[in-house]
């Protein structure tokens, strides 16, 4: 299939529409910016390494800047009533970062995104691109500030709802309404993403994260003393707009480069239907995700104070490793999205296998620690200030057994994608979430009072676990005409898991020995580090793992490209 490179702005695609599309590839692959190609070119693997790279940079020094945030949080407010709080109106921006950047928007819009391009490589008239924001960024702006409006208006009920056993409510429902604003902004900032990434842009939508926690972290500092925990919900509400900022001069670039005239209603006309029904599939399945967390706070707000702010600190730094392996899938998933537009399933069948490999063996390599090391990890962290010993202790314990559903909620992540990657509304993923949900709270309501957080934690990972394997099953070969875009070798994909979680186990036990025999949380911490890494990764090599042998050919990709220590 011949594709018509087109010409956007910026040192790294200038001459991408002078050049045959072979070329195109490999000018912006050695281009300055390496985070950024022809939307039109083939993708080359040394092109996606980079990206991944750059990506998994930038939210690695978000994730730091997370932990910064929640030590701030820690030390500056304890773990305590105020913070649960917080932490129950802190729900808004979790459901609002799931629902417009992570799992929602992201999902339905970077194949629509996808598809425009392929018509505007093509030569369709006008440009479809433009066409498709004239269409749907209005919309979407009023819709989101309606819902921000409503959930500010109704805060006192929904405080109530989330957590009917907080001790001082009043609290959680000022923090709310200040909290509701990111509706709006995380909307925005979700659709920038989406654009900028179908553009295979990926520096400014990596770089999000740092600017939200900058926000929150210089609004507690600033106003923390003065406003007490609401300062922290005043930075959300920052860090949000923060989130939009740094991403408007990448997309206008690339909008504004097309003088074409926008195409007519009526050609997009046929597809709004479709396109209103995949929104509306995503959006409920990352809204049925995310209740995730409101079965684990409302559970939490009958057990004694602090319980929420355990969980929640146990979440943050367990969450780490699953959020850096999806960087490989966020980088992928417009390459998949494009070659199903492009008609290429074959292409598309591989290149999710290979993701999941990867991105189960990263987060798996990244468990391992966080079990065996988690009493070290949340002493160095947080104890300091108002959080004590007795509630290191108490996040340590919960950490652990959140991390053991790591693998299933990077599955997950992952294979979720790929369902909505052809562009199409399926509805499959909406049942599979509901019956891991059904597990949650069953096994959490049952649990809840002889295992307090612990017995939360443990449901979470089991019902995650359920919709993962549920979901792998749905995308099984056997299905040639599948109505998803892609289907994948499930006995080779368990395969490859199996001979990951064999080297896991050694590994976390091996991390855990090592950590307890040293003197020192630091001492520990490195200890089990080093240990979990020597063991794993030759592990995997000797199971014959395909993730291990798949990051080392990425990272061979990568420094190939950096000479003298630097992208060229």
């Amino acid at each position: 299939m011949t594709v018509v490179p087109s010409k956007s702005p910026g040192p790294e695609t200038d001459d991408a529409a002078t050049v045959p599309p072979a070329r195109a590839a490999t000018k912006a692959a050695d281009s300055a910016e390496p985070v950024s190609a022809s939307a039109s070119a083939p993708v080359s693997g040394r092109f996606l390494a980079r990206a991944a790279l750059v990506t998994a940079s930038l939210s690695i020094a978000g994730s730091l800047l997370g932990l910064v945030r929640d030590q701030s949080l820690a030390r500056l407010f304890g773990a305590g009533s105020d913070t649960d709080a917080f932490l129950v109106a802190w729900t808004v921006p979790e459901f609002a970062a799931t629902l417009l950047i992570e799992d929602g928007l992201a999902i339905a819009l970077i194949p629509a995104f996808s598809m425009a391009l392929a018509r505007r490589a093509r030569g369709a008239a006008g440009d479809p691109v433009r066409a498709l924001v004239g269409a749907t960024l209005p919309r979407l702006c009023l819709a989101l500030a309606a819902v921000a409006a409503l959930v500010a208006g109704t805060a006192p009920l929904l405080v109530r709802a989330l957590a009917p056993g907080l001790p001082d409510p009043g609290l959680a429902a000022d923090c709310t309404r200040i909290t509701a604003t990111c509706v709006l902004a995380f909307g925005l900032a979700g659709y920038c993403s989406a654009a900028l990434r179908a553009h295979r842009c990926f520096l400014a939508p990596a770089a999000i994260y740092v600017a939200y926690n900058t926000g929150i972290i210089g609004a507690m500092f600033l106003f923390g003393a003065d406003w007490g925990v609401r300062s922290a919900a005043v930075g959300v509400a920052a860090g949000g707009c923060l989130m939009v900022a740094v991403q408007l001069p990448s997309l206008w670039r690339r909008l504004a480069s097309r003088t074409q005239p926008l195409a007519g209603a009526g050609a997009e006309s046929e597809g709004q239907p479709m396109q209103l029904a995949l929104v509306a599939a995503v959006l409920l399945f990352a809204l049925c995700r995310q209740s995730q967390v409101l079965a684990e706070r409302f559970l939490a707000s009958g057990l004694p104070s602090g319980a929420i702010s355990h969980l929640n600190y146990a979440q943050k730094v367990a969450q780490i490793p699953m959020t850096l392996s999806l960087m490989v899938c966020t980088v992928t998933f417009p390459v998949v999205a494009r070659a199903l537009a492009d008609g290429d399933t074959e292409r598309a069948r591989s290149r999710v296998e290979r993701d999941l490999a990867l991105a189960a063996c990263l987060v798996l390599l990244g468990m391992c620690p966080v079990i065996a090391c988690a009493p070290q990890m949340v002493e160095l962290l947080f104890q300091r200030g108002a959080f004590s010993a007795s509630d290191t202790a108490a996040t340590a314990d919960v950490m652990r057994v959140y991390a053991l559903g790591l693998l299933g909620q990077t599955l997950v992540g992952a294979l979720v994608r790929s369902y909505f990657s052809a562009g199409r509304a399926v509805w499959y993923p909406l049942g599979a979430m509901t019956a891991g949900i059904t597990v949650t709270f069953s096994i959490g309501a049952a649990s809840v009072h002889s295992w307090g957080v612990a017995g939360i934690a443990a449901a979470n990972a089991v019902g995650i676990t359920v919709t993962a394997a549920l979901l792998l099953a749905g995308l099984r070969t056997g299905r040639r005409n599948s109505p998803y875009g892609v289907s994948v070798r499930v006995r080779q994909v368990l395969a490859e898991l199996g001979r990951l979680l064999c080297a896991a186990v050694v590994a976390t036990a091996a991390g855990a020995y090592a950590a307890g025999r040293m003197p020192s949380p630091a001492a520990g911490l490195v200890a089990g580090l080093l240990t979990v890494t020597l063991v794993f990764v030759p592990l995997t090599w000797a199971f014959g793992a395909q993730g291990s042998a798949s990051a080392l050919r990425s990272l061979r990709a990568v420094t190939r490209r950096l000479p003298h220590g630097r992208f060229r």
